[in-house]
């Protein structure tokens, strides 16, 4: 297994405990569990991939990625009702997902050459759209889109931060834990120190 591989799996694993927990938030049944947690897991990384033409998208050429997302489901069906707040639980479930997708992201593009601005698109692209399919789906307001949120912000750092590293150095394992630490540092902070990002305020009106 490739060190983008094993990444994809991780994500694909947490993403979809978050797409349970947002399940039974939802109280749906089991069906719906596992539609979630396969479509949270699987969702950024299949954009991904078909934006970037790759030869097979990443779960059909690997389907045990299917079965982690829907053991990863099956976890939550059993035990998301022990989480005093499972709200809490899914966003820093879904930090966790997030500073494992970006690299990944990262690391399949710049695996496949593509230029600056296409890495770090994929790389956010990899950690945001699960999610914001997840939140969609189940009628909340996306994660992504809330006022003030340094969710997309910590994606774009995090991608960033590889493609400096990647300047500094060869070594892939160097470079993806570089996007991942700021990935998470930065979604973190923002859970809980209450960072978050300047947002418009229109002025008043002048008599």
């Amino acid at each position: 297994m490739t060190l983008v591989q094993g990444l994809d799996y991780a994500s694909v694993f947490i993403f979809a405990l978050t797409g349970g927990l947002a399940a039974s938030r939802a109280q749906l049944d089991i069906v719906g569990f596992l539609f979630l947690g396969c479509l949270t897991g699987v969702g950024g990384g299949t954009v991904r991939d078909v934006i970037l033409n790759r030869e097979a998208v990443f779960w059909v050429s690997d389907p045990g990625m299917i079965a982690s997302a829907c053991l990863a489901a099956l976890v939550m069906f059993a035990t998301a009702h022990r989480f005093e707040s499972r709200l809490r639980a899914l966003e820093w479930c879904d930090a966790a997902a997030l500073a494992v997708a970006v690299p990944a992201g990262v690391g399949v593009a710049m695996a496949m050459g593509q230029s600056a601005p296409v890495v770090v698109i994929m790389g956010i692209a990899t950690g945001t759209l699960g999610g914001l399919m997840r939140d969609v789906v189940c009628n909340e307001l996306p994660l992504v889109l809330k006022r003030g949120e340094i969710y997309a912000t910590a994606a774009f750092a995090g991608a960033l931060a590889g493609l400096g590293a990647a300047w500094l150095t060869d070594e892939r394992l160097a470079i993806l834990l570089a996007c991942g630490l700021v990935t998470f540092a930065l979604r973190a902070g923002s859970l809980a120190f209450g960072w978050h990002l300047p947002v418009y305020r229109p002025r008043p009106k002048r008599p």
